[in-house]
């Protein structure tokens, strides 16, 4: 199971920015996936999840609103599109998934905001 995540970056505050997480090495189109989130200094929080289908999506209350993950299963890939940054989303962040019983990461991409 490996994951690859692309699109992070330096963007000012209210700016918008979509993450790529793609997939590879396993069914993708069987699992849930899911973006985390690490700020310096804090854990690793869910942002957001999605089933396999793409059907139901799952948010932190605090990118409600703001954030939009989705996928597409024929590129095994899952986006997160993020708009109306602020300065408390500056963190590293990863994209995950549960495959047979174990927890796989990929190795993260880093969202900077700032003014």
């Amino acid at each position: 199971v490996q994951f690859v995540e692309s699109g992070g970056g330096l963007v000012q505050p209210g700016g918008s920015l979509r993450l790529s997480c793609v997939a590879s090495a396993f069914t993708f189109s069987n699992y849930g996936m899911s973006w985390y989130r690490q700020a310096p200094g804090k854990e690793r929080e869910l942002v957001a999840s999605i089933s396999s289908g793409g059907g139901i999506t799952k948010y932190a209350d605090s990118v409600k609103g703001r954030f939009t993950i989705s996928r597409d299963n024929a590129k095994n890939t899952v986006y997160l599109q993020m708009n109306s940054l602020k300065l408390e989303d500056t963190a590293v962040y990863y994209c995950s998934a549960r495959v047979r019983g174990l927890t796989y990461w990929g190795q993260g991409t880093q969202v900077t905001v700032s003014s």
